[in-house]
């Protein structure tokens, strides 16, 4: 099932992303960039669900699971092309919240279950006021060890997946608001 997302990531360096191996003894990387919008434009995009599809171009469908968004404990399923598949099967992820900061902009997902190897890997998502109307977006993340998957291989290609979505946030903003 993970075989083909690991000859893809095998041959696909991107450089965006730092990778080291934490205390838990997960593989962890993070990208960032900056959106030229201010931070309370931002917040709504990447915490609403059903606006996944706006920076998320690999995302077909978001449907909740179980509790409230926004809620820790909140589930929802994500599917989509987010990792290539064997005779194009779309990938799934469910996705538990874990903590939700509004007034840090700040929020974490654990990946409970999916078709695509990443269980119990975290995403956490913090926005940061740059001043004059801009946003620092940093992403991290940690994924359990992989066998027979090159550590700095999938780590490059989540951080050029979750890079490519930050790029894809101010678009959403300003489609959005010539709605």
């Amino acid at each position: 099932m993970f075989g083909l997302l690991s000859e893809i990531i095998w041959s696909r360096g991107t450089g965006m992303s730092m990778a080291y191996q934490g205390k838990s003894g997960k593989w962890q990387g993070s990208v960032g960039g900056l959106v030229d919008a201010p931070i309370d434009k931002v917040w709504p995009v990447v915490t609403q669900s059903k606006r996944l599809q706006e920076w998320m171009p690999m995302v077909e469908r978001c449907t909740d699971v179980a509790g409230d968004e926004g809620v820790p404990g909140y589930e929802r399923v994500v599917s989509g092309f987010m990792f290539p598949l064997k005779d194009g099967e779309r990938s799934w992820i469910r996705e538990k919240l874990l903590s939700m900061d509004p007034s840090a902009h700040c929020y974490s997902y654990k990946l409970e279950a999916s078709n695509v190897g990443l269980d119990g890997s975290i995403n956490t998502l913090k926005l940061v006021d740059y001043g004059e109307d801009s946003t620092l977006i940093e992403w991290k993340f940690e994924i359990n060890p992989l066998e027979g998957v090159c550590e700095e291989s999938i780590i490059d290609y989540l951080g050029f997946l979750y890079k490519s979505c930050i790029n894809r946030i101010e678009g959403a903003i300003k489609a959005a608001a010539k709605s």
